[in-house]
């Protein structure tokens, strides 16, 4: 005989995720790319007064900054979402990072091969706090390439620390950063996310 259909509603699982990186990696435009409603972003423009703070060697067309957050969710099947968190860059935004970080499963830290240090903070961050992160190389334009294994011994990561290669542009290809952390934090699968592109900023 066959069973009924259940009228259980299917559990929803929430899940909060940080995006960290140096002032300048794109973590802006990755919320924004993969994000499936309108981002909330917090970015001023740049001012004479911040130059003196903030570096922009190989960043110099750089305009605007965030001095908060940035934020979007992105739905994987019927089940489950990720809320992203971007995080400020520079030094004296970091007190911030305690705030954003509470309750977090993991984080992707966005590098640019250009200024590899600047995700040094950042990746001893998490590995402080034991927060599972992914560091995710963001591809830029005329950039030199490196293999994910030579960015991985450059900054000495853990073993079994993933490195992938992405383009923040791109929407497929964040998704793909993203399933890489929750598979590593939560070690199951995850489905597709809807093909929704993201709303103009």
């Amino acid at each position: 005989m066959d069973s009924e259909p259940s009228d259980e509603p299917t559990p929803f699982l929430a899940l909060k995720i940080l995006v960290a990186g140096g002032f300048g990696v794109g973590k802006t435009t990755f919320v924004g790319t993969v994000s499936e409603i309108r981002p909330l972003n917090t970015e001023e423009l740049l001012t004479e007064a911040s130059r003196t703070d903030d570096r922009l060697d190989g960043i110099e067309d750089k305009r605007t900054t965030t001095v908060a957050l940035d934020f979007g969710r992105i739905t994987f099947g019927d089940d489950l979402a990720l809320y992203l968190f971007g995080t400020p860059g520079q030094d004296r935004f970091w007190f911030m990072w305690d705030e954003l970080a509470g309750g977090a499963l993991g984080a992707v830290v966005l590098a640019d091969t250009r200024r590899l240090r600047d995700c040094f903070p950042a990746v001893d961050y998490f590995e402080r706090r034991r927060l599972p992160f992914v560091v995710a190389v963001n591809c830029f334009d005329g950039a030199r390439d490196y293999s994910a294994r030579e960015v991985a011994t450059a900054l000495d990561l853990d073993p079994g620390t993933p490195v992938v290669l992405c383009d923040a542009r791109d929407r497929e290809s964040g998704k793909e950063v993203l399933i890489t952390l929750i598979e590593l934090a939560g070690n199951f699968a995850v489905p597709d996310a809807p093909d929704v592109p993201a709303e103009p900023v």
